[in-house]
């Protein structure tokens, strides 16, 4: 199929751009496919915006990149009415959300009526600007990022809003042999900027043909049961284990069970499968439940993770 082999090309371009982080470009590509937005957690310096930035490059379509700031204003991010002086009128000038590919730098760093501006982009793909609604571009992809090290001053999401999030995913460090990989790329780049040209842009028809292909793949009755069961263990852990039960204070809501079905599905097309299988689902489901379970005080105390959590769900829950 032309549409998978233009984005099969993409990735590779990509990988071969940001090394390291071939598990980040996956999800950016799932993300893409499934129509969803992504956070993204991780130190400074882990090529977080360099992977959007050339993410941009490879579809058609605009780019913006929004640093989020204490002083920053909802006006700021979804646009304002300008009075015109030779013409006596307002007229609406948009703001950076109106791009197709947005990059919200440390989201966590803007008071919640900014947070809630882009949110409501996000989930509802419109903005509110005084009595009107704008709706926003087909093609819309917000990857919103995190700096886990330092906290202060900052403003948490609540997890309202982490659930419009489809994916959270976490970012480490390169090891030595990509580190030095690394080296001689930024080199090279800097020796000959021109010579790193990405692939034809892929076309928003195209990806939007991809998108239903995407909805289109078989999934075993079986695979679903297993889907759900996943889910539903979350929310009631107590037969999977008396410790699961204590650890687990909230468990994913419904809209996380339709992203992991988009998400699997996306994966299954992007390897060459017409039907899921649940090896695609276990594949996404920390980063699609990472935001939306939330573990208990104890678990907490104990120094136990929502990946570990994820973890023994995984282990307890059968394959259907």
């Amino acid at each position: 199929m032309a549409q998978r082999d233009a984005l099969l090309a993409l990735r590779s371009w990509l990988n071969h751009r940001i090394l390291g982080q071939e598990a980040l470009v996956d999800r950016l590509l799932i993300a893409l496919l499934s129509d969803g937005h992504l956070l993204v957690e991780g130190a400074p310096g882990l090529a977080k915006t360099r992977a959007i930035k050339d993410l941009a490059l490879g579809v058609e379509g605009s780019f913006h990149r929004i640093q989020f700031t204490p002083d920053l204003l909802p006006s700021d991010v979804t646009g304002t009415d300008i009075f015109s002086p030779e013409t006596g009128q307002f007229s609406f000038q948009e703001g950076p959300i109106f791009h197709n590919l947005v990059l919200a730098d440390e989201i966590n760093r803007a008071p919640a009526k900014v947070q809630s501006a882009l949110l409501e982009a996000m989930a509802e793909g419109q903005v509110s600007v005084g009595r009107r609604s704008l709706a926003l571009p087909d093609l819309f992809l917000v990857m919103a990022t995190q700096n886990p090290i330092e906290q202060e001053g900052t403003y948490p999401l609540p997890e309202a809003q982490l659930d419009r999030f489809l994916l959270n995913v976490l970012v480490a460090y390169p090891d030595a042999e990509t580190e030095q990989r690394i080296l001689a790329l930024v080199r090279a780049e800097a020796q000959a900027p021109a010579s790193q040209t990405p692939p034809a842009p892929l076309s928003q028809a195209d990806l939007f043909a991809a998108r239903q292909a995407v909805l289109s793949l078989h999934m075993d009755p079986a695979v679903e049961t297993y889907l759900v069961q996943l889910i539903l263990a979350t929310r009631n852990p107590a037969p999977w284990g008396e410790d699961l039960a204590r650890w687990i204070e909230y468990g994913a809501s419904p809209r996380g069970t339709l992203a992991l079905d988009r998400c699997a599905r996306a994966r299954a097309w992007l390897e060459g499968r017409d039907f899921v299988t649940p090896e695609d689902i276990q594949a996404l489901v920390h980063d699609v439940l990472r935001h939306r379970v939330l573990v208990s005080f104890e678990a907490q105390a104990q120094g136990i993770n929502t990946d570990h959590v994820l973890d023994e769900l995984l282990a307890r829950v059968p394959v259907a």
